[in-house]
Order: C-alpha cells, then structure tokens, then sequence
C-alpha cells in the first residue's frame, strides 16, 4: 500500500482508494493487478491475481484482503409465486399508514384489492409479463426477486445480442411514496461508477394497457447469490471448502465499506445494508438494491430501510440518518455473517466483535467517524486472524501510533550486574525472576499516539522540543495555532517524561475542555493518555480499565493489545491467561515487536514452561535490536531456578550450547559481560543441584567441567575470582572473594 498524501497524515492508500486514517480518496487511484483472462463464455471478470497463499486456506490479494470462492451463477431463479410479502407493507396513497396485502379471518392475504382505509387500489403482482418489450428494447424474462420498493425483472437486451439485465419498477403505481422514491433513486445513481456497486446503465418507461406510464432502473444482471442464500446454502461448506472463516467475513465488510464510502463521498447515504443486498458471483461482490439511498441531510424524504439492521426507529426519527447510521448497518450485517462462520482461535474473534460494538454503539459518537477508518480496523483484524489461525507473519506499521524500540524484558534479557551478587542477603542466589517490568517504566516505553492530521498543531508538533515542555506550554496563550487538543496532549506526554505528574494531569484535562466533554468521553486519545498516567503511579487494574476503552475503539491496532497484556500479567487468577492472549496476538503478526515476545516468555515460564519461553526467544529475529537480548534471555532461562525447580540435564546441555554462540560488547567489556553470565550459570547449577544429578549424562565442559561437583566448584570459585577483578568499591571485592571462598572445594589432609 502506498502512503496518504495528504500532508500531516500517516495513513495507507486501502484497496479501496481511501486513505485508512483520514479517510481521503487518494489523487491517483491504486492501479489494478493484471487480470486473468475469463473462461470461456463466462462473462465474468477473474480474481485479482494472489500476492502469496497459505496452503488449504485461501490466498491474499494484492491489497491484503482474502480471494473470495468461486460463485457460480445459478440456475433458473425466477420467482412464479406473487403473493404479497409477509406482514404485507404500508399503504403509502396520500400518507396513508394502512397495513395492506394481509389476510383477515383466517383467509389468505391477497395480492391486489383496495386499503381498508382510504380506498385507494393496491397490487403485489409485477406490471410486466414474460415476453414483455420495454421501451422497444429490453424483452422480460421474468421475475428474479421482490425488491424493498419494486419488483425485479430479468430481461435480455435485444439491441445487444440479449446480453442479460435487470428492471426495477414499482409494485404499486398509486404509493406516492414509492413513486417518489423511484424518482430520486433514477435522479441520483445512473453516474455511479464504482467495482463494488451494481451499474445503473439508464431508465425506461413502459405503459400497459389501461395503465399509466411507470419507469424501470436498467441495471447489470449480476449472476450469483445474495449474501444470505450464500450463507444459508446447503452446498456453502462446498463453496468456502468448509464453512465460511472470519476472514471471508472481514473481506466482504471491507469490500462493502469501500463501496459506501465511494457513496458518502459524493453526499448519498445507502441506509439498507444487509446480506440480502450484497450479491456475491464469481470471485467478486456487488452492493445492489439502491432503492434506498438518499442525500446526506435529507430530513424530508421517507427513510426506507430494515429495521433489523438500522439503529434504533426513536434514533432515526430524532437524529436522522448519517454516515454512523450506514456503519450500523454493516456491523449488523456482519454479526449477522460471523454467525455462520467457523470458531476462530485467539484473540481475533474478540477483537472482530469489538469492531461490531462500536459500529453499533448505542451513543452515535462512540461509533466509527467514516466507512475508510471502520474498514482500516476489519483490515487489521483481518491480518490478526490470518497471523494466529494460520502462522502468517502479516507486519504493518501502525496508523496510530508511533514505533517503539523498547523490549520491556524486565531484566530477563539483561546480563547480570555485580550487585546480583553484592547485594544478596542470602548465601544463596534467588530463582528466576519472571515478574512483568515496574509500571513507571511501562509508562515511559508504551509507543505515543500519532496526532490526529485534522488537528490544526499537527504539523508543529514534530518541531517542538520534546525535553522543554515549559518553553511550549509559554507559548500556548499567545500562539492561536497552539490551542488545539493535541498540543495539550503533547504536552501531557512531555511532562509525564519528565515525571512531573500533576502537569501532565492539568494538560490532559485541558484537552477535554478543548474536545469538549461529551466528545471527550468517547475519544481514545484521552482514554489512552489517562492509562498511562495511571500506569506512572502504579495503578495497574485502572489503568487496564481505560486501556480497554482504546482496545475497543481500534480493535486492529497492536499497542492497545501490548498494554492490556502487561496489565493483565498483574491480575490473579486467569490474568495469564489474557496476558498470553493479548501478547500471542501481536506476537504472531509481527516478529519486530519483541515487546510481546518477552511478554509470552514470561507467560510460559509464570506457567513453568522453560521450554515454550525459549521457542519464542529464538523466534525473535536477527535483524532485530533485541536479537542479543533473546538470546542471552534464553540461556538464563534454561540454566536458571524456576520456582525452586533446577534446570534438567537436557536444560543444561542446551545453555552450554548456546553460552558461546552469544554476541556479547566487543573488547575487555565483553570479557567481563561473559564472566557475569558464566558465573550465574555455575552458581545455578551448583546450588540447583541439577534434576538427574551428577554423572555421565551431565553436560561436561569448560562451562560446567567435568560432571563431578568438585570441579564445578572450583570453576565457580575461579568466575567470583573474575567479578572480584571487577569490582569498584573495597566492600564489592571483599564480598566476591567470600563467596570465592565459600564455594572452594573442601581440602582433605
């Protein structure tokens, strides 16, 4: 994907041409794979060709998302039966709120007659027969469906060798609220052009005899199948080779999304998303059913769509209809997929239902702001699926936040310092310790927010000195360009670094007043900042809270991912549970964050698995800063006491292995960084007394000499003797030779 040009921002071009974090159509629209020639006859356009592919499940397109099956057209499909819908519908003559086409006393409902009401003539059946000739140009077929607001007729076009299309026209001449419908929707979608969204190629008008004239949509035939027959077909486990998966799920939202926000960009609102209206055939979809789109701020017309599907009727009739309510209806829509789809493993299927609360929320400011940054995060949690369910490695930077280098190993990955040793109370040395990183430190290492491109400082923020708050904060009075929210947040963050608390605490609510305080309440922004400020004082379980508000509103994102596991190591109970859940997410996405890495090794050994701990040092790459790290982690780990449980021989055998293999600081400093190891390792062992004990089966050598405890002893004896060459201090070095001594093999005269 290519980066948004937009300046200020730091989002991606999506498939779909808009950027994921402004949600601005890009200038140059994403150029298309090269196409598959179509089989013969099929008429059809062929997958996008696939980037790579995980054998068995499905292959990734170019812009990352899944190639859907092959959906075949179907065969025949034309609907013989016109009785009225069930529950009939609105009368609609002059306002009139008449239910027709219902049955009374026990009699079936009929498809025409006239409103118990007002009297007006009401028909079900469709105005056009087969063998029809509309506008001396399009012969009907027959009847395909029964659309929200007309009857959908099939036709081939004569003047085109019969290439196949589709007519909508009315149920009922006389509903003035379908007539006037109809005109808006021929007014406003014939200039569409859009992958995802069925054609509108023209309108035409048909008179009956006796009847006045009534106009028909001519659109695209799109030979497949609803999302809903799809999903409730008998051969779909054929279709999908199984049943449907998470990511088909997210593919189609994404795809959807696309195709709304090409609407709401040029000032429509779609208003009846669901399954029965996005039609999969071949490999691609298509959004149908138009009847229902209306102008963005259109307070006047009728609003037509599923009540199943919409917010809330009392929310409609008081607020309208807006982008947010459009997003609703995907994320009915997609709930109403994942139904069907196949259980998912990890935390994906978690953060997928996040997505659909948000979208869903019952306070409109909380849900999503645009279709592109809804369709960012099902992207993201596409990849979150595709990495756990099948080990793809699937990196992306993040779109709102920074990059961080910190590893957050808790010393697990450092060497040992002199004070392991001169600061003991004990004789003897303590167990490994696999305890999470102190939460000030967390504070000061989580990555920061990247300001918000719509924010009027976004540009400055960059040139502000990050170590000078105070200068900044002089500034903000006189500066107009500076009282903005993410200036105050910049400098809630700059004075936090410098540990001065109850500034960063002022600046944060400064940025609520800006927001405004209903607006604040729903803005991640504030929620994260305030868990960080929760995690410098030590207040682990409220910082979680506030981390789970941001996890909520970017289910995809990793960084919320990373603090809602360390806070979670802290719980009891199942805590280790989630922390291993939220790490082994990001984890598996994305080998640089070696943060999640160390997090799961904690998780393992907490749970006294030295060997999984090391499986996931050793995964840490090369290429990584913490490549060292991991490595010299994974020999602590192996010789190490884990709660009161020494190595095994085979532990043993495999740090000796991996002791001399470790890239340590070159010259005399590298000297003495094996030293430190060398002798925790000894010390280890000699204390531990290893499970399997001494003997042939131990791991002889120059780490541990010959198997015997003698000469581990006196080998341990010759390291304190070197760490006492390291000392600073007189007391250092007297404290080393004593344990130099207290080790010392006893002497036989």
């Amino acid at each position: 994907m290519t980066s948004c040009i937009r300046p200020g921002c730091a989002g991606r071009i999506m498939g779909t041409g808009y950027c994921d974090t402004c949600g601005h159509r890009h200038l140059e629209t994403p150029s298309a794979p090269p196409p598959v020639p179509p089989g013969p006859g099929t008429g059809e356009p062929a997958a996008p060709q696939p980037v790579h592919a995980v054998a068995g499940v499905g292959e990734l397109d170019p812009h990352g998302l899944v190639v859907l099956p092959d959906v075949p057209a179907p065969e025949g499909g034309l609907i013989e039966d016109f009785r009225p819908p069930p529950g009939g519908r609105r009368c609609g003559a002059n306002g009139c709120a008449m239910t027709v086409g219902v049955g009374y006393g026990g009699q079936a409902p009929r498809a025409t007659g006239r409103c118990p009401r007002c009297g007006t003539p009401y028909s079900f059946l469709p105005q056009l027969d087969k063998g029809n000739v509309v506008d001396r140009h399009y012969r009907i077929l027959g009847c395909l469906a029964r659309g929200g607001l007309g009857w959908i007729h099939l036709a081939e076009d004569t003047h085109a060798d019969g290439h196949r299309v589709v007519l909508k026209g009315m149920i009922d001449v006389h509903d003035a609220l379908a007539r006037r419908n109809a005109v808006e929707e021929r007014r406003s979608l014939t200039d569409l052009h859009h992958p995802d969204i069925v054609r509108i190629i023209t309108h035409a008008e048909h008179q009956a005899p006796g009847r006045p004239p009534t106009g028909y949509l001519v659109m695209d035939y799109i030979a497949g199948r609803s999302l809903q027959q799809l999903f409730d077909a008998d051969d779909a486990e054929r279709i999908f080779q199984g049943r449907p998966r998470l990511d088909h799920v997210l593919t189609y939202g994404c795809k959807i999304l696309g195709a709304l926000q090409y609407l709401h960009e040029r000032g429509l609102l779609y208003c009846d998303m669901k399954p029965a209206n996005v039609i999969h055939f071949g490999r691609a979809i298509k959004v149908i059913d138009l009847g229902a789109v209306r102008a963005v701020g259109d307070r006047t017309s009728a609003y037509v769509y599923t009540a199943t599907f919409a917010p809330p009727k009392e929310e409609i009739e008081s607020r309208g209809w807006h982008v947010d309510s459009d997003l609703y209806t995907v994320g009915m829509t997609l709930q109403a997929l994942f139904r069907g789809a196949e259980p998912a493993r990890g935390l994906a299927p978690d953060s997928f239902r996040r997505i659909v609360d948000r979208a869903t929320h019952p306070e409109p400011r909380a849900r999503f702001r645009s279709a592109a940054e809804m369709s960012r995060q099902l992207w993201e949690v596409l990849r979150e699926y595709r990495s756990l369910q099948f080990g793809e490695q699937l990196p992306e930077s993040s779109t709102r936040f920074r990059a961080t280098d910190a590893s957050l190993d808790a010393g697990l990955g450092a060497l040992p310092a002199l004070h392991h040793w001169t600061g003991r109370t004990g004789p003897h040395p303590a167990g490994l310790d696999v305890s999470p990183p102190p939460p000030a430190e967390v504070a000061g290492a989580l990555p920061e927010p990247v300001p918000d491109p719509g924010d009027g400082a976004a540009l400055l923020l960059d040139t502000f000195p990050p170590d000078a708050p105070d200068r900044v904060a002089l500034q903000w009075p006189r500066e107009s360009r500076l009282g903005t929210p993410e200036t105050a947040l910049w400098l809630c963050r700059a004075y936090l670094r410098k540990g001065r608390r109850q500034e960063a605490e002022n600046w944060l609510a400064e940025a609520e007043t800006l927001l405004g305080e209903r607006a604040a309440a729903y803005d991640w922004r504030i929620a994260w900042h305030r868990g960080v400020l929760h995690l410098s004082r030590g207040e682990v379980p409220q910082a979680g809270g506030r981390f789970e508000a941001v996890y909520r509103a970017l289910p995809g994102e990793y960084v919320p991912k990373l603090a809602l596991g360390y806070c979670a190591e802290h719980g009891a109970g199942q805590g280790t549970a989630r922390a291993m859940r939220a790490y082994e997410a990001v984890w598996a996405r994305d080998f640089a964050h070696t943060a999640a890495a160390f997090g799961l090794a904690r998780g393992h050994l907490a749970g006294g698995d030295r060997d999984a701990a090391v499986r996931v040092l050793d995964e840490v790459p090369s290429t990584s800063r913490h490549y060292d790290a991991a490595r010299t982690a994974a020999v602590r780990v192996r010789a190490g006491i884990l709660h009161d449980r020494p190595p095994s021989v085979t532990d043993l055998r495999d740090a000796a292995r991996r002791l001399p293999e470790l890239r340590l600081d070159g010259g005399a400093a590298a000297g003495e960084s094996r030293a430190r190891l060398v002798a925790e390792v000894r010390e280890n062992v000699l204390h531990g007394r290893p499970a399997g004990g001494w003997g042939a089966r131990f791991p002889a050598g120059d780490l541990l000499g010959s198997g015997t405890e003698n000469s581990l002893r006196l080998l341990l004896e010759q390291s304190f003797r070197q760490l006492a060459a390291q000392a600073r201090t007189g007391s250092e070095h007297g404290r080393l030779l004593d344990l130099a001594h207290a080790v010392r093999p006893m002497s036989v005269f």
